[in-house]
């Protein structure tokens, strides 16, 4: 156990902080990317796995922008890829903050930490982003 503990305590990014700047670029990376220098070093088919999925989300809210698919589809494609996130995550990022959100605090995250950081973060994006296509009419509500 001690081992692990190490572990997640070396993959933690340092807890001082920059100019505003470099604070919002370590920010949008942490949560828009769920994976660190880690990833280059885990097997070929979950770093294959990995890009693939991004390549797919990505490429499922362009279509959703331009008004080839559906709400559902692109729900199912970002549900499929907390998953994903969450595994990746847990190799990856293992920890979480702790303490308020402009904190840089940061503690070893258990499973049930990663998918509930992972389901909010996810859905706040995703809602984020169906309000600007539903603002530019590109995504149609469901009836």
């Amino acid at each position: 156990m001690a081992k692990s503990s190490q572990t997640t305590e070396q993959a933690a990014p340092p807890e001082g902080r920059g100019p505003l700047w470099r604070w919002l670029y370590e920010e949008a990376i942490d949560h828009l990317f769920p994976w660190s220098g880690r990833f280059l070093r885990q097997r070929f088919a979950f770093k294959a796995a990995g890009i693939g999925l991004a390549v797919v989300v990505t490429a499922t809210w362009i279509l959703a922008a331009e008004g080839r698919v559906t709400s559902a589809v692109v729900i199912g494609w970002w549900a499929g890829w907390s998953v994903y996130e969450v595994i990746a995550r847990k190799h990856c990022k293992p920890w979480v903050k702790e303490g308020p959100w402009w904190g840089s605090k940061r503690r070893p995250a258990s499973t049930v930490d990663l998918i509930a950081y992972v389901a909010t973060k996810n859905l706040l994006i995703g809602a984020g982003l169906f309000l600007i296509l539903s603002m530019l009419g590109l995504v149609r509500p469901v009836a």
